[in-house]
């Protein structure tokens, strides 16, 4: 696939701690003919104090980097990240949100291709720039105005994806505020994998089943502390065969920006 003109390979390597590592260990080694992706300049959009650690960029923004990326809707795209997808599920998130379902996120991610011995390149790769015209579907998403509602909701479940310690508010290592939205199950997205590697989609139906009870993934919305861990809930969701959750894509950082709304602790 990596030598056809219809396929476009985006490596979204990234640490929080580090926001240029990922683009130095692309330049170092990447799969070949993958271009790159960076979670704060091209991912997310402007921050503004209230919309969280990494907004949505507008629509306009995004169709200009995918079309830059080579991405048209003729292209089937492929994701990757270090290993565990939490940033490739990122970009896998924002071109369904944009309408192009032609994209999968490449399990186990460049740790695993090197593992594998396969073929990598070094340097910065481009592709020719495509007009992108997808637009974005508001079903998605869902605003800070209907999470408590969700949260309080006997038939609809918010989903916090972020690890049970940072959940329950015992440590907060990034945001200002520790603790989760009231109402919000707790389902840590390193749950969805083995070994680096996805389950299986009948291990992690089974598994979401056991979480979300009897309530449909159409009445899921999943958060986690700025709207990127909280992709791969709703990849493994898919994965699963259970279709239809959606994302709050401010999740807690933006949630806490505002001091009137609830937090819990436990």
């Amino acid at each position: 696939m990596l030598t056809s003109p219809e396929v476009v390979v985006v490596d979204c390597r990234f640490e929080l701690a580090n926001p240029a590592a990922g683009e130095t260990a692309y330049q170092q080694e990447h799969i070949p003919g993958a271009v790159y992706a960076h979670l704060d300049r091209d991912l997310s959009g402007p921050k503004t104090g209230s919309n969280g650690r990494h907004p949505l960029p507008s629509p306009d923004a995004l169709r200009a980097t995918l079309g830059r990326l080579g991405i048209d809707s003729n292209v089937q795209v492929i994701v990757y990240d270090q290993d565990t997808g939490m940033f490739a599920s990122r970009l896998w998130w924002l071109l369904r949100w944009m309408g192009h379902t032609a994209v999968a996120v490449l399990d186990g991610g460049m740790a695993t291709w090197t593992a594998e011995k396969r073929a990598t390149n070094s340097g910065v790769e481009s592709r020719d720039a495509r007009l992108f015209t997808g637009a974005p579907d508001a079903r998605m998403i869902a605003g800070p105005a209907e999470i408590a509602a969700i949260a309080a909701s006997a038939d609809a479940r918010l989903v916090d994806a972020r690890a049970p310690e940072r959940f329950r508010g015992d440590i907060e290592p990034i945001d200002p505020v520790a603790g989760h939205i009231p109402g919000a199950m707790n389902y840590f997205y390193m749950r969805n994998l083995s070994d680096g590697r996805f389950l299986s989609p009948v291990e992690l139906r089974e598994q979401w089943r056991t979480s979300l009870g009897d309530v449909p993934a159409e009445r899921v919305v999943c958060y986690c502390g700025s709207g990127v861990t909280a992709c791969h809930d709703v990849l493994a969701l898919e994965h699963a065969g259970l279709h239809g959750s959606r994302l709050y894509p401010g999740s807690w950082s933006e949630w806490i920006a505002d001091p009137g709304r609830p937090i819990e602790r436990e």
